[in-house]
């Protein structure tokens, strides 16, 4: 992990105090920007999520998917918990905490929003943080590709409608031209685009070309992050100020659900004897999100400054550190983990 990865959360708060900053002593700027929009997609955000996505999609080669086979117990753990738990579980975690235990904390105009938010948020497995995570924990590289890949292929199909289902379970207007509308554009064909152009360097120079140019599109993604996020702050600086415990509150259902899913899914893998260096990647896939997409999807859903947007920055926000802490806890629990798995295999 770059230094620049490693202080991802001290970088948010930073965004946080420019972007309130900024959008104080600018607010015309932002008027501007917020209003630059297209069939409901805002162009200035959208060209940086392009920025965030793309090139994490371009680490993806869905040539892995043949490697499905050998972990098959590990990548059934993981799909349980990325499709039929985790979105559900935050639907219920933001419903009780969010909804009711601190809705007298929280401005009740934005409370579904917040919960819509975090159900974003939930509904997106991690994409390119988890090799981070799982080359950190020691994980099987050709376990963790093979999985993000075919969470990949699944999130095509399935976001959409597990979106629109959780929303609407919890009475939350869906508005489906928009949410399509932003599956297409911030899933489908960033794939596409990826793969393209991953192809495109593998054919022209090989595995030097396509590292050469990760390198390169590394910071620009995470510059791109950091962007979106101030203009996200300088929206909602106004509402923070006056409830500075809302980033918080927001934070209490995310810490949750991260330490749930992923220990849920390290329990499950040591009762189904899964090999360790399988089961570490397999929890922290399961707890981590792709927040750059739900980031996007929340803008362009519910807007800039609403709730449901800040809820999916505040996922970016606690990140970093709790997924290090889900790194320590699996390698520390290592010796516990083989002596359960060698009984269950």
């Amino acid at each position: 992990m770059s230094v620049f990865e490693r202080f991802l959360t001290v970088w948010v708060f930073a965004c946080i105090v420019v972007g309130i900053a900024l959008g104080s002593a600018l607010p015309g700027l932002f008027q501007a920007i917020a209003a630059a929009e297209v069939a409901k997609v805002n162009l200035p955000v959208a060209v940086l999520i392009w920025l965030m996505i793309v090139p994490m999609l371009l680490k993806i080669d869905f040539g892995s998917l043949g490697e499905v086979g050998r972990h098959w117990r590990g990548i059934g753990v993981t799909l349980f918990i990325n499709w039929a738990v985790k979105p559900f579980s935050m639907m219920l975690l933001g419903t009780l905490f969010i909804g009711n235990l601190f809705a007298a904390y929280l401005p009740q105009d934005q409370i579904s929003s917040y919960i819509a938010g975090l159900i974003l948020l939930a509904a997106a497995p991690c994409t390119a943080m988890v090799f981070v995570w799982s080359n950190l924990c020691e994980g099987e590289p050709n376990f963790t590709l093979s999985q993000v890949a075919l969470n990949d292929i699944v999130m095509v199909f399935a976001f959409a409608p597990l979106v629109g289902l959780l929303l609407g379970v919890a009475s939350i207007s869906v508005p489906w031209d928009t949410l399509v509308l932003s599956v297409v554009l911030y899933i489908v064909l960033p794939v596409i685009a990826a793969q393209l152009w991953r192809r495109g360097l593998l054919a022209t120079g090989g595995e030097g070309a396509l590292k050469r140019t990760l390198g390169l599109l590394q910071p620009v993604s995470l510059v791109a992050l950091l962007a979106t996020l101030v203009l996200l702050f300088a929206f909602q600086g106004e509402q923070i100020l006056a409830q500075p415990m809302v980033i918080a509150l927001l934070a209490v259902p995310i810490l949750i659900q991260v330490y749930l899913n992923a220990g849920l899914a390290y329990w499950l893998s040591r009762r189904f004897g899964v090999a360790w260096c399988v089961a570490a990647p397999a929890a922290l896939i399961g707890a981590s999100n792709f927040f750059e997409l739900a980031v996007a999807a929340a803008i362009s859903l519910f807007g800039l400054n609403s709730g449901a947007a800040l809820a999916t920055v505040v996922g970016v926000l606690v990140e970093v550190p709790v997924m290090l802490s889900v790194v320590r806890i699996v390698k520390a629990s290592r010796g516990w983990y083989e002596q359960g798995a060698k009984g269950a295999a």
